[in-house]
């Protein structure tokens, strides 16, 4: 089975907009998961300008699924792994003044400084999970670290999807078996969407995880967020 995380961000994002608590991002997540969602993700940035780190700290007191925690492994992002303590830490290497993220680690170039973060979030978190691109060599790198998981960054195979959406998920399936064979579990995010999820799992049928969350909110301003949850889901069915 494919888990569904949904990533919620974008509901922050709304929130800070005006101020107040509306929405309310803790009553949001409680209501993904009653939807049907099996995981909540979330990617605190240092400037809060979505999810804050208070809101952490509050998820994780009604999160019952998986609580996903992305982030950029500084001081700030390795101290809220070790209070919260998530089930899953994903590790990417943005910068904190970059819009979102949009490139996956480099896994020889910064074997030394990944092996030792994910050492250390390992007393702490359930698993850990790199953001890499689809290259065989990087997931051959990323098993070296220590990591348990990839996330594929997809946006690629997104951009391509319609134009050749067979030779768009090539490298990914060939990422996705070289994961298999070193003994990484896959996950899979951005830019994933109602189109394309349903081909990429069935391309990927070992597919452990994807976190969507920006197609996923727009999906729900327009079919609501229980049915959205649900047809994403589909998509996502053996």
């Amino acid at each position: 089975m494919t888990r569904l995380s949904v990533n919620i961000n974008k509901i922050a994002t709304l929130r800070n907009a005006r101020g107040g608590n509306n929405p309310n991002v803790i009553q949001v997540a409680q209501d993904c998961e009653a939807f049907g969602a099996q995981g909540i993700t979330v990617h605190p940035r240092p400037d809060e300008r979505h999810i804050r780190y208070e809101d952490v700290i509050q998820l994780k007191k009604v999160v019952k699924t998986e609580f996903n925690i992305e982030g950029y492994p500084d001081e700030r992002y390795l101290q809220l792994v070790s209070e919260v303590k998530p089930d899953q830490a994903t590790l990417v290497p943005d910068p904190p003044d970059v819009l979102t993220s949009n490139a996956g680690w480099d896994a020889v170039k910064h074997h030394e400084f990944l092996k030792d973060v994910i050492t250390k979030l390992k007393k702490h978190a359930g698993r850990v999970s790199l953001f890499v691109e689809a290259s065989p060599e990087m997931v051959k790198a990323v098993a070296k670290t220590g990591a348990d998981r990839i996330e594929l960054y997809t946006e690629p195979y997104a951009s391509a999807y319609h134009s050749d959406r067979e030779n768009a998920v090539a490298p990914f399936i060939q990422a996705a078996k070289t994961a298999q064979q070193v003994g990484l579990g896959v996950n899979a995010g951005h830019d994933l969407d109602l189109n394309n999820l349903g081909f990429l799992k069935k391309s990927i049928p070992w597919l452990d995880e994807v976190s969507i969350g920006h197609a996923l909110i727009c999906d729900a301003l327009y079919l609501g967020l229980e049915n959205t949850i649900q047809l994403y889901l589909r998509e996502l069915q053996d």
